[in-house]
């Protein structure tokens, strides 16, 4: 994957809006102390034919840790209803910065969708070209999404505590350099602060520039930095398994092979073991 196959700009999506099969996804999700509703934020105004993918109801319903991957049924279930096919080509983008739309570009991509976009700086770069925005609901009409899904892309708990036991892999966490060492409270209650055994450090936003990321050369030197090498295993991990695609979408963009995400990350991790 190039940053060009991965990273378009508003024109190529406006461009493409007409194309059958282009379906615009509105990834949008922020941390809770942020208390905004980015489903009525959607509501308020998108780019034209998107859908809301609302990040805290397509999920393991039987979970009690955010974010959870659902089953492929009821992955597909959603996204069907959301007019989406696995054949689709698919375009993500979130209100924000670089920071939500991975983790639904990581979801599809799981799934078993092939043709995946993010938006180059979200909706703010849409509407800096004065491009039309719209507001309401989205009324989509629903489809069949088959789902192909790769579980070998998905770490949790019981094999993450043995890679990290046995140092199967290279372990990175995502969350701030704070957060990681532990010398601020996790923004969770009843989770501890602290990181993984044997995990290091790469800060997501370290690797975000303009709202893609940063070059491949740049990022490239940041990861060697860390030890981190193609020929191990790699484990991309945050607070709750959203920033962690970020960490997992740079890594394959670099070429690494081996790359999966803990799912439960440190909000599982700091909570039960």
């Amino acid at each position: 994957m190039t940053p060009e196959e991965i990273f378009v700009s508003p024109q190529w999506v406006k461009d493409r809006q007409k194309t059958t099969g282009l379906k615009i996804v509105d990834g949008s999700w922020y941390m809770p102390a942020a208390k905004r509703n980015c489903a009525e934020e959607f509501e308020q105004v998108h780019i034209p034919g998107a859908v809301f993918f609302d990040q805290d109801k397509i999920v393991e319903p039987h979970s009690s840790f955010p974010h959870t991957v659902p089953s492929p049924e009821i992955f597909a279930e959603a996204v069907g209803k959301l007019g989406i096919s696995a054949d689709d080509e698919i375009v993500i983008y979130e209100t924000g910065d670089l920071f939500a739309a991975p983790r639904v570009w990581w979801l599809f991509h799981i799934m078993g969708a092939k043709k995946l976009h993010i938006l180059r700086g979200g909706i703010a770069a849409w509407q800096a070209e004065r491009f039309e925005t719209e507001s309401g609901k989205a009324a989509p009409a629903a489809v069949e999404f088959k789902p192909d899904y790769a579980a070998d892309k998905v770490v949790f708990i019981e094999e993450m505590v043995l890679i990290a036991k046995h140092a199967k892999a290279h372990i990175i966490d995502a969350r701030s350099a704070e957060r990681f060492t532990g010398a601020v409270p996790e923004p969770r209650a009843n989770v501890r602060s602290g990181s993984i055994p044997g995990s290091k450090n790469m800060p997501f936003g370290s690797l975000v520039e303009n709202g893609g990321f940063k070059s491949l050369d740049t990022m490239k030197l940041l990861f060697e930095a860390q030890g981190v090498k193609k020929d191990k295993p790699v484990v991309t991990t945050c607070g709750s398994g959203v920033t962690a695609a970020v960490l997992f979408l740079a890594l394959n963009m670099l070429g690494y092979e081996n790359v999966r995400l803990y799912d439960g990350s440190w909000t599982e991790w700091g909570t039960v073991t």
